[in-house]
C-alpha cells in the first residue's frame, strides 16, 4: 500500500468518526441527557 494511499484512507476514517460524534451530540434523544449533565454545576446537594 503506497503512503498516500494509507494517508487518504485515514483522512477519510477521520472524517468519518468526526461527522458521526457530531451526529451523535445532536441527536434528539440525547438532548435530555446532555441538559441533565449541563445543570450539574448549578445545582445545590
Amino acid at each position: 500500500m503506497e503512503l498516500g494511499t494509507l494517508r487518504s484512507l485515514v483522512t477519510l476514517v477521520s472524517l468519518v468518526l468526526f461527522v458521526g460524534i457530531v451526529w451523535w451530540a445532536y441527536a434528539r434523544r440525547n438532548k435530555s441527557r446532555f441538559d441533565e449533565a449541563a445543570r450539574l454545576p448549578l445545582s445545590d446537594d
